[in-house]
């Protein structure tokens, strides 16, 4: 694999399938370091398998705490201080009124959000300590609105949004940068499970130079493809009696 001149190390967690597949791709062609985890220890060797010497393996589950500490020290001690993190690990399960489970809820928040916080916290602190660093949260457009059949899903990102913007001030003052990604839809496993039209869907590929492009220009939000964020920025400005009247259109029985 052709690549640029060495940018740094990056951790992506998420790494074996989807957007976090196809930018540990990404980063390594433009000439990153790349420590790629998940859960599958075999799709994770056949992505290192894509790009040897480029993309080195990390096994791991995001809500393993402890573990979560032990493989980010792990990476720093084979590959080097992280330049960057991208925590892109995720899971999605339609959930709503008719159908809510606080125990598929928990599994969702367990990956999302508790994931994140899992492997942020380790980031973070060496990090802030270092002064130096970028840290990029993958959640999503669901985060804006609250949509019929994403209930636990949104909340999620919705939280992760909250969460990258309360720290980007305090990070900033060592300067670590933070940024959030919110995808619209974009063809990946997950989103091959749903069975409604998914507008404005790019691929993981597309993707992947959208995040890599706003990496690269350093931007607090990353958000993609434009029609989608057009789309749902406008329905989040709009009144709530407006914003249900539209959204009642999606409830599915």
């Amino acid at each position: 694999m052709a690549t640029e001149t060495h940018k740094g190390t990056v951790w992506i967690t998420g790494a074996s399938s989807g957007i976090g597949r196809a930018l540990a791709l990404r980063l390594a062609r433009d000439g990153w370091k790349v420590a790629a985890s998940a859960r599958s220890a075999g799709e994770l060797d056949a992505l290192a398998a894509e790009a040897p010497g480029h993309v080195i393996a990390f096994p791991l589950d995001v809500t393993d705490m402890k573990r979560t500490r032990e493989v980010h020290a792990d990476i720093e001690e084979r590959l080097g201080p992280l330049d960057m993190a991208v925590l892109a690990a995720g899971t999605y399960t339609r959930d709503g009124a008719f159908d809510f489970s606080a125990t598929n809820a928990q599994k969702m928040i367990s990956v999302n959000l508790q994931g994140a916080c899992n492997t942020l916290e380790p980031v973070l602190e060496t990090m802030m300590r270092r002064r130096r660093g970028k840290i990029a949260i993958t959640a999503s457009v669901a985060g804006y609105n609250g949509l019929p059949g994403g209930a636990t899903y949104g909340a999620t990102k919705a939280a992760l949004n909250n969460l990258c913007e309360a720290m980007k001030p305090e990070a900033e003052r060592h300067n670590v940068s933070l940024s959030i990604i919110n995808p619209g839809f974009v063809e990946t496993p997950l989103t091959a499970k749903n069975d409604f039209p998914m507008p404005f869907i790019i691929s993981s590929n597309e993707a992947a130079d959208h995040i890599a492009r706003g990496l690269e220009a350093d931007r607090y939000e990353i958000i993609f493809p434009w029609k989608m964020k057009l789309a749902i920025k406008f329905l989040h400005a709009l009144p709530a009696t407006i914003r249900f009247a539209i959204t009642r259109r999606l409830v599915r029985e």
